[in-house]
């Protein structure tokens, strides 16, 4: 007997309809699965049959032929035991066919039949919603499924609470959806701004990066509060809102680090790498391409502590993520795509001892160790950083003092208003916030007066400036209007961005 059921399988981050087919026949008995399946699925074979025995079900002692469709495509994970499963008990005639439902089936079976949680859920379903709208899965995998509009859920604990609900006749129970689809996630902090002793120019130059998405470079000597200054920055970061927190489930769910508890990821992601990683590995990478650290820091922060210690290798393939939001991987079973839009904040000293140029300690390194330690960053790198900040030593009295520092709640405030500002003029052209204007958009949306034409001639030729810096200039001079609420860019707005460009003409130049 035949018998034909559906499931899906996932690469990258996009899903794809996949036919399980069961024909059961006469002859000797063998379990065979065709269709380019992967040492996973075909161990699923001893799964299945054990997984159908210890639920109480016959397993045919005959020809079990297994086809997963389009055969020309590579199938991997054990996503598909559920799907061989009952394409086996509906061939035996031990489940009854329901013209009502024909679901997806999804799942990784036990032993004894109880249905595993798997990676890759929400991908799968926000792919092939079209094709299919109902969904059998295990039960710790429904509340990322019900993320998934037009879709029903049904989850299930075991193989035989499964095949009890199919010949009740009813199916197994939908999944009730309580969450909306329209939220904006308002997470809450341990640490904060008003943590910070003194600093106020660097927590001004993160309040600009945080309103406009940019790139940001901390400088400092050893113990100045770089990284303290960075850890705090997703507080202030722009609330999340449905549509983006979907977007880093995807990633996550891929990843296989989406926490049954969550079921979405409602906070911005911060991910700091130890800079011995390796390149795939921060990027992406792997036989079947799996997503690296920068993007499960989509629409987050990755934060480069200590930048300079990173492998210089590392570092450039950083160039093009950047510039694009997305990761492209190639690999013999096809090409993925992952997102990776992303905030990128890095921290470094400018010797090797850290102390050049700081007023309260000698520095002890040569002028030619200072130049090979700066070296390790390039120069069309270090531009893809908006932002360039000093963070100095603090006095006693800074350190000791009792003034009360601003939190990040108010500052989060006057984020979100820049924020909503951005959204409201882009709303048309596919940009959310002013870091992610191209070329073209920059002369439309960040036009200067006669006197900030000046000034930025000025600054140009005596800093040397690239034509990329000079765009950056002009984005970040938007974004410190739009926390003014202004509408027009001003002098004082591009005086204060060229501020945030003096390091890599000061220490590279």
């Amino acid at each position: 007997m035949l018998a034909k059921v559906k499931s899906a399988g996932i690469f990258g981050v996009e899903g794809y309809m996949i036919d399980v087919e069961v024909d059961i026949s006469n002859g000797l008995p063998v379990f065979d699965i065709v269709g380019l399946p992967d040492i996973s699925i075909r161990e699923s074979k001893e799964r299945v049959r054990a997984a159908i025995k210890n639920s109480g079900f016959e397993f045919p002692i005959k020809r079990i032929t297994v086809n997963m469709a389009p055969a020309d495509t590579k199938k991997e994970g054990p996503a598909f035991d559920l799907a061989i499963a009952v394409g086996i008990l509906i061939a035996t005639g031990q489940i009854p066919i329901m013209d009502n439902l024909d679901p997806i089936f999804l799942g990784e079976l036990s032993l004894d039949g109880t249905l595993k949680p798997i990676s890759g859920v929400l991908p799968m379903l926000l792919s092939i919603r079209d094709e299919n709208n109902a969904v059998v899965l295990p039960y710790e995998n429904a509340k990322e499924a019900s993320n998934v509009s037009g879709v029903t859920v049904y989850p299930c604990r075991t193989l035989a609470e499964l095949v009890e609900s199919f010949k009740n006749g009813s199916g197994p129970l939908p999944y009730k959806r309580t969450s909306s689809n329209s939220a904006v996630f308002k997470p809450s902090f341990e640490d904060d701004f008003s943590d910070v002793k003194g600093q106020n120019g660097a927590k001004r130059a993160l309040e600009v990066a945080a309103a406009g998405g940019h790139n940001i470079i901390l400088m400092g000597p050893p113990g100045s509060g770089k990284t303290m200054l960075a850890k705090r920055l997703p507080t202030i970061l722009p609330d999340l809102s449905y549509e983006e927190a979907l977007e880093i489930t995807k990633v996550y769910s891929v990843a296989g680090m989406l926490k049954e508890k969550e079921g979405i990821v409602d906070i911005r992601p911060f991910m700091s790498p130890h800079h011995t990683i390796s390149s795939s590995a921060l990027v992406g990478g792997g036989r079947i391409p799996t997503p690296g650290q920068i993007s499960l820091a989509h629409h987050g922060v990755l934060f480069l502590d200590e930048l300079l210690e990173f492998k210089k290798d590392v570092l450039e393939v950083l160039r093009q993520p950047l510039e694009d939001g997305e990761i492209t991987i190639s690999r013999a079973q096809g090409t993925a795509v992952f997102p990776c839009k992303f905030m990128l904040v890095a921290s470094l000293n400018p010797c090797p001892c850290g102390y050049w140029g700081d007023a309260d300690h000698e520095c002890t390194c040569t002028p030619n160790e200072i130049r090979r330690y700066l070296g390790k960053i390039s120069g069309p790198l270090l531009d893809r950083f908006d932002i360039h900040i000093e963070v100095p030593s603090l006095s006693f009295q800074k350190i000791s003092g009792n003034e009360k520092a601003e939190s990040s709640e108010s500052i989060r405030e006057r984020v979100n208003r820049a924020r909503e500002r951005q959204v409201l003029r882009y709303k048309e052209e596919g940009v959310f916030y002013n870091a992610q204007l191209s070329p073209k958009q920059i002369r439309k949306h960040c036009k200067m007066d006669n006197y900030g034409k000046n000034l930025m001639e000025n600054a140009y030729t005596a800093m040397k400036l690239s034509a990329r810096a000079y765009d950056r200039i002009l984005k970040v001079s938007r974004t410190i209007a739009d926390l003014e609420g202004s509408d027009n860019i001003e002098a004082n707005h591009i005086a204060e961005a060229i501020q945030y460009r003096s390091l890599d003409r000061q220490y590279w130049g």
